[in-house]
């Protein structure tokens, strides 16, 4: 199958992810490999509104680890208990940051970064791994997407 993606620019943001979360869900449905359905979700973002970098980190180890992602390289590495990936651990609740230097103790893995929504997944009161999306401009993010982003974390749930 030639996977593709169609997203029209011209759409408004919220009439993006309405049409990229079925392509997104039809891309994935039928693959079992939990690698291979997150790197092409973080790719479909990536391309479908051009953020800066959009990846994820797994719950391992005793802390989140680097997962698939898309932009400029990034922390290998991050505790719980830092920056907005930990916050999002330990809260367990998605964590929307207009500006990053506002937000106490966080990372700069890179500083282009200026605002970031880091997303949880949790699976049995566990958090299996945090979609972390960074903007390269201030207050980038806003209600509606946290609750698509919200939504496609729903779906990577059930890849478990």
């Amino acid at each position: 199958m030639a996977e593709s993606l169609i997203i029209d620019q011209t759409l408004s943001k919220e009439e993006k992810y309405k049409a990229l979360l079925p392509q997104i869900e039809a891309l994935t449905t039928g693959e079992t490999d939990l690698i291979a359905n997150i790197s092409n979700l973080v790719a479909a973002l990536k391309q479908g509104f051009g953020f800066f970098w959009v990846g994820v980190y797994f719950n391992k180890e005793g802390q989140l680890v680097l997962g698939p992602f898309q932009g400029p390289i990034a922390c290998t590495r991050i505790p719980y208990h830092k920056g907005v990936c930990g916050a999002c651990y330990t809260r367990q609740e998605t964590i929307l940051v207009p500006d990053v230097e506002a937000f106490p103790g966080h990372i700069a893995c890179a500083s282009e970064s200026k605002s970031e929504i880091v997303v949880p997944v949790i699976k049995d009161g566990e958090v299996k791994l945090v979609l972390d999306v960074d903007s390269d401009k201030l207050n980038d993010f806003d209600e509606v997407d946290q609750k698509y982003l919200e939504q496609l974390m729903k779906l990577v749930e059930s890849w478990y």
